[in-house]
């Protein structure tokens, strides 16, 4: 990589991670068009969640890249994408600007929905970005991370995306939260497996730490598998295409899953990555598609 100048708009694009937002926007598609298939959608919250999810995925970022850098866990030996702190990028004093600024601006976004009552959701999702990494008990760092994502990632998004259209909360979102939670902890689990070795190292108790390589691999696995299965649920809900579209899925799940038991270790599991990130977006588009095509 060319070199990148010290706190640059560029260095800033970098520390963000895009390929990473595929996981605040796929929730957020998900519950809107689980909306339109009720008949409920309206665009105006819809794009105001897509936008608060959004920035707290690149405020996470921030958070994450900046507190890993202060623990010393972004080392020489680190296999995944570099981090902008470690790299001298950004300086820790104006990632923490950065930090307070995309929070609040956050906050600015998310304000706009309190006429929806979603304002303790809100304040929780700033709290467990900063817990994630931080404080004298960091939950990433103590096999909390999984879990968080089914939440963060499944049950706040989706359902506080349906729930500021529909102004209710359904079984069908219930089954959609759980089933974005799964696929989208497939991606925290190919971070966990790639950096088992060095997370031992440094103390970061992932559950791969705990229960070894060929728990991880399986989990990852059984995720995907979990979340297709789960679409089962929309066939006796009468909604077909929402049942069998996301079965589709399952074809370059199980191809990225193979590859990545190949691979086994080191940096090149980084592909993998970029394919878990490409096949979440696929399942959620087709879910959504057949959400749309129901109504």
């Amino acid at each position: 990589m060319e070199e990148v100048k010290r706190n640059s708009l560029r260095a800033w694009i970098l520390a963000a991670r895009p390929k990473t937002l595929t996981g605040a926007i796929t929730p957020v598609m998900i519950g809107s068009a689980l909306a339109y298939m009720d008949g409920h959608f309206q665009w105006l919250p819809a794009l105001i969640c897509c936008l608060f999810a959004g920035l707290m995925q690149i405020a996470a970022n921030f958070i994450n890249d900046l507190f890993d850098y202060l623990k010393g866990t972004d080392r020489e030996d680190r296999l995944g994408p570099e981090r902008a702190c470690a790299q001298g990028w950004i300086s820790p004093r104006a990632m923490r600007n950065g930090i307070i600024v995309t929070v609040l601006f956050a906050c600015l976004i998310g304000s706009a929905l309190l006429f929806y009552e979603l304002t303790i959701v809100g304040l929780l999702c700033v709290l467990f970005a900063f817990l994630y990494t931080t404080g004298p008990y960091p939950l990433s760092y103590n096999g909390w991370g999984d879990v968080l994502v089914i939440v963060f990632f499944g049950f706040v998004p989706v359902g506080g995306t349906y729930y500021v259209q529909a102004l209710t909360w359904t079984s069908d979102t219930t089954v959609a939260s759980l089933i974005c939670g799964l696929l989208i902890d497939t991606l925290l689990v190919v971070n966990n497996y790639r950096d088992r070795e060095a997370d031992a190292r440094s103390g970061k108790r992932t559950v791969i730490v705990r229960f070894g390589e060929k728990f991880g691999r399986y989990l990852y696995l059984m995720l995907g598998v979990a979340a297709s299965l789960l679409c089962f649920w929309f066939f006796f809900e009468g909604h077909l295409f929402a049942a069998l579209l996301p079965l589709l899925y399952l074809i370059p799940h199980v191809l990225t899953w193979r590859r990545m038991v190949q691979i086994h270790s080191g940096k090149k599991l980084n592909s993998i990555l970029g394919e878990t990130s490409r096949n979440m977006l696929l399942m959620g588009i087709l879910l959504s598609i057949g959400f749309l095509i129901r109504h």
